[in-house]
């Protein structure tokens, strides 16, 4: 099954490489406009796996999509930087195999400055922030009341910002005020503010799916044209790789310890048990990659209502 897992997009000879992430690789079509390609690379605990999981840039594309369009549609004044799902003339004598990987892991968007903020949400606290929790009864430096167990649910949802590391590097928790020191106060407070309103707007359809949206990240990019600059959303948004989804119905009989997640947490579970946290060039067994495949599946299937592949 990970054999047909797409971990490498080779495109220079048409459009330049511009970036590569752990997932996204990004070519430059003009200097206004950018190609982002979505592999089937998986990471975890900032690790990028040897082999990857089947279809997944491609479920995760269709998934940003979709809350491109919803959010726009419940939020008017949201502006993001989708453009089109659709490949650019430079592509077009691709070989027709390469065009049919390429075409449903593709978003042609505008080329922003990227703010060098991850702009986390967290609604429930779990991962780092019940960590620091736990030690300082603070979430990136922000106190929280006592009396929170593992997965309990904050009184409102708050704006938790990270360092956006270079390749290679750790994104580092940093505190609200941190953040507008470096991006300064008025970007800092537009994107805490936009944040929590993408994230209750998010939460809310998710609720309707029986999923619940715990926490999830967001970037942004800056458009320079407008006076003042104004945020722009970017990047993915909402998929199971930028945020934790629990299962609505067992999320209360689970409070105090860790949820069931449609996310990678199957994969991160696994590198834990085997001592493999961390560990670069892991080769992940086929019946992880399978069950990591069914958790994204289903996590799109439940917040689209669309059957994936239909």
């Amino acid at each position: 099954m990970s054999a047909d897992a797409l971990v490498e997009i080779d495109i220079q000879a048409k459009l330049k490489r511009v970036a590569s992430g752990k997932v996204r690789d990004v070519f430059e079509i003009d200097s206004e406009t950018l190609l982002f390609v979505a592999s089937d690379r998986i990471s975890a605990y900032d690790v990028v796996m040897k082999n990857g999981i089947p279809e997944k840039g491609a479920l995760l594309t269709a998934m940003s999509a979709f809350w491109f369009n919803y959010l726009t549609t419940a939020l008017p004044h949201l502006r993001t930087h989708l453009l089109s799902l659709s490949l650019p003339p430079a592509l077009s004598t691709l070989p027709p195999e390469l065009t049919a990987q390429l075409q449903p892991r593709s978003m042609q968007v505008r080329r922003y400055q990227i703010l060098p903020i991850e702009s986390i949400v967290r609604g429930y606290i779990t991962g780092s922030a019940w960590n620091e929790y736990k030690t300082h009864g603070t979430v990136h430096g922000i106190p929280i009341p006592a009396g929170l167990r593992e997965g309990g649910k904050l009184k409102e949802p708050i704006w938790t910002p990270s360092t956006k590391a270079e390749a290679g590097q750790k994104d580092e928790n940093i505190s609200p005020e941190k953040a507008a020191e470096i991006i300064g106060v008025d970007y800092a407070n537009q994107m805490a503010a936009l944040s929590l309103q993408l994230y209750k707007t998010a939460a809310a359809h998710a609720l309707t799916a029986g999923l619940i949206l715990a926490d999830t990240k967001f970037e942004f990019g800056l458009d320079t044209s407008t006076t003042p600059a104004s945020i722009v959303l970017a990047d993915e948004v909402l998929t199971p790789d930028s945020s934790r989804f629990w299962p609505a119905d067992t999320y209360a009989a689970n409070v105090g310890g860790p949820q069931p997640s449609y996310d990678k947490q199957y994969l991160r579970d696994w590198l834990t048990a085997h001592g493999k946290k961390g560990v670069e060039g892991v080769e992940v067994p086929e019946d992880v990659v399978r069950k990591t495949a069914e958790k994204y599946r289903e996590a799109f299937e439940r917040i689209t209502g669309g059957v994936w592949g239909a």
